[in-house]
């Protein structure tokens, strides 16, 4: 069977981050880092929500003189829905199993 559209582990990690506060401008910096994505795995992330409408996009100039305009993306209602669903059916990480610590056995 096909996974579902936006499911990914790294998809979900940006609806969550976004979902933190939904009606907020967040930068893709910004996410980066709550996200622990890299760029190339986060933009096209982006890219491909903001297409298909999930998100709004705007530029914003800059309030330190000499810096680029950042782009900032918000979700739109749509987004907002479709992230709370598809975060809320994720099932949850599997954990690691980590063995115990065992101790050297000593000659006797």
């Amino acid at each position: 069977m096909p996974r579902r559209p936006d499911t990914s582990p790294q998809t979900l990690r940006v609806f969550a981050a976004l979902l933190e506060d939904p009606e907020s401008w967040h930068y893709g910096y910004a996410l980066s880092k709550r996200t622990g994505l890299p760029s190339g795995t986060l933009y096209p992330i982006l890219m491909r929500l903001a297409e298909r409408e999930l998100l709004t996009t705007r530029w914003e100039q800059p309030t330190v003189p000499g810096r680029p305009p950042r782009h900032a993306y918000r979700l739109t209602p749509d987004g907002t829905a479709l992230a709370r669903d598809r975060v809320a059916g994720a099932a949850p990480a599997p954990t690691k199993r980590v063995r115990p610590a065992t101790t050297p056995r000593t000659a006797t």
